[in-house]
């Protein structure tokens, strides 16, 4: 329905709905959705924890734990997903995991070197 109004020698149209007068067509908005939390970077934690914690596998471990938390990053970031502290954790601990046994090897090598020299030398 138009209705055409004269206001200062200029008209202006207005037009109006009869059915939007009644009815509003407005739908409420959608339900907050919480995104999921990525299984990578959970896996990811969970393996560097394990790695620091299990004596002789927590270097393979940490090295797991270390790619699972980098595969998880780059999926928070395409997906839009949640968890990228726990992928942030799993990391941390998988390289505390892997340094601490790359040490604990390179700790025994030194004491046994230093051992099997001292011993040709004494003799």
């Amino acid at each position: 329905m138009n209705i055409l109004k004269e206001q200062g020698g200029l008209t202006l149209e207005h037009r109006e709905n009869d059915v939007d007068r009644y009815y509003n067509d407005t739908l409420p908005p959608p339900p907050y959705v919480v995104p999921k939390t990525n299984s990578k970077s959970i896996v990811s934690l969970v393996l560097g924890i394990l790695s620091v914690t299990i004596p002789y596998v927590g270097i393979v471990i940490g090295i797991v734990a270390i790619i699972f938390a980098s595969l998880a990053f780059k999926e928070i970031r395409v997906r839009m997903e949640q968890g990228k502290g726990l992928a942030i954790a799993g990391l941390v601990c998988g390289i505390i995991g892997t340094a601490i046994y790359v040490l604990l090897i390179l700790l025994v090598l030194l004491f046994n070197f230093a051992i099997s020299s001292s011993e040709i030398y004494s003799t």
